[in-house]
């Protein structure tokens, strides 16, 4: 038995970048930063505060809601799997790419000023895709912590 399973708390490092393939289904990407706060050890050392980033990928109808609804700075709830993938770029050097695929996403940016903000994620997947359905959650307003962001 093998688990894969990501969960992130973290803001929105750019607007969402939506493609539609050709038979219609929507995919979204985008970066999510994470922070590890500072702090000090009993002995006086002093651990610096870490950002880590991850590249999101989010397909379908939760796509099409993060074109809608995300953006820059928000705080989101991720959770999906780890996905890595190589390429070959301009100059034939072989590049690595680690991906969270999401199935799961809540808004946690309070979005008082938006209607319909409170309706829920969850749609019907077509039986025939070759792609898993996502499990979604409703879109949920949530207060904010105190992260530095």
């Amino acid at each position: 038995m093998s688990l894969n399973k990501v969960q992130l708390i973290g803001n929105v490092g750019k607007d969402p970048e939506v493609r539609y393939l050709d038979s219609g289904v929507a995919v979204a990407t985008f970066t999510l930063a994470t922070t590890d706060r500072a702090y000090t050890l009993t002995n006086g050392t002093q651990v610096p505060e870490r950002t880590e980033w991850h590249n999101i990928v989010l397909w379908r109808n939760l796509a099409e809601i993060a074109e809608k609804y995300v953006h820059k700075g928000d705080k989101l709830y991720i959770e999906g799997k780890i996905r890595s993938r190589s390429y070959d770029d301009q100059n034939g050097v072989k590049r690595y790419v680690v991906e969270i695929f999401g199935d799961n996403m809540e808004m946690l940016t309070p979005r008082s000023t938006q209607q319909g903000a409170q309706q829920p994620v969850s749609q019907p997947q077509p039986a025939s895709s070759p792609v898993q359905p996502v499990q979604q959650s409703p879109i949920q307003d949530e207060a904010s912590d105190d992260l530095p962001f």
